[in-house]
């Protein structure tokens, strides 16, 4: 297991027990051998408010980290999803929030494969490519608002 695997790992297990935790990212870092970049590499990364984590840091003393596990109801987590979108959306970003919902349970299988099919990278290869990316939000916004009405 790599080192961005395990700190993850490690971060998951604590959020297992409840749906926050607070640590210093120093004695974090210390405890698995590593710098505490290497932490703030895999907050940034893996715990993102798209994967439903709200991740708040404080500075000095070591740099207290308090992570926060979202949870909505259907309705609200698809409008904050909508909203969160922006104007451009990379097919990454699609694939993230997808896991997140499904995760949750607010979208099947069959909605969350039918979306990734709509926005896949393959659909827009005839779109120059600043335009792929704000199709592609639209495309996801407005498949999520389709999910929300019904």
């Amino acid at each position: 297991m790599n080192l961005s695997n395990a700190i993850a790992q490690m971060i998951t297990d604590m959020l297992s027990e409840k749906d926050e935790v607070e640590f210093q990212r120093n004695i974090l870092a210390q405890d698995l051998g590593c710098v505490p970049s290497q932490i703030n590499y895999v907050l940034s990364s893996r715990f993102t408010p798209e994967r439903g984590f709200l991740v708040e840091s404080r500075r000095g003393g070591g740099g207290c980290i308090r992570i926060v596990r979202v949870s909505y109801d259907k309705d609200t987590l698809l409008m904050k999803v909508v909203n969160s979108v922006g104007d451009e959306m990379s097919e990454n970003s699609v694939k993230s929030h997808l896991a997140n919902l499904l995760h949750h349970g607010l979208l099947n299988e069959a909605q969350a494969a039918l979306i990734l099919a709509a926005t896949s990278e393959s659909n827009f290869r005839v779109l120059p490519s600043p335009f792929e990316d704000i199709v592609r939000a639209a495309i996801f916004k407005k498949m999520l608002l389709t999910v929300a009405k019904n």
